[in-house]
């Protein structure tokens, strides 16, 4: 029981440490994926003659404004498995009904993370704006690797523990 309990903690503070990472990042080094941003949103790099290169967004502002969303999120996702990491540790020896409501948080935390990278980069960035079509600034095996990740563990901390 107590293996299982410390492996669902290791797993959300983990998550919790990649989104803080990727936010802190990208506010140190805000230029590296504020250019991701910008050839996303105005489809400069997609094929030339796409049919839906009308959806392009050329306004400077509006890619600061996806860009502080993006980090937003991130940070967000940090904040909330990292309150539900706290939680899980404060409850690691208690009853399993204490334990179980410890990790309330982590479904708010991974729906957060999901909405980032699956709502975000695969949807809005990989479809909308046609992202996949660039070799050089597409994100979606990235995202993909962390929302899966995301989606595994979980299912995995979801499952009860016995008392």
């Amino acid at each position: 029981m107590m293996t299982a309990r410390l492996a669902k903690f290791g797993m959300i503070a983990s998550l919790a440490l990649f989104a803080f990472v990727v936010a802190l990042d990208n506010i140190i080094d805000y230029g590296a994926n504020f250019t991701f941003v910008h050839h996303v949103l105005s489809m400069d790099t997609t094929f030339p003659d796409d049919a839906l290169r009308w959806r392009a967004i050329d306004n400077p502002a509006l890619w600061k404004t996806a860009y502080a969303l993006i980090i937003l999120g991130e940070a967000l996702t940090c904040l909330v498995l990292a309150v539900a990491a706290w939680q899980m540790l404060r409850a690691l020896r208690s009853p399993a009904p204490v334990f179980a409501a410890a990790k309330r948080h982590v479904h708010t935390g991974a729906l957060i993370g999901f909405l980032v990278w699956f709502t975000g980069f695969m949807v809005v960035g990989g479809e909308w704006f046609q992202m996949w079509q660039s070799q050089a600034w597409n994100g979606q095996q990235a995202a993909f690797r962390f929302y899966v990740t995301l989606l595994a563990v979980l299912i995995y901390v979801g499952q009860a523990e016995p008392d």
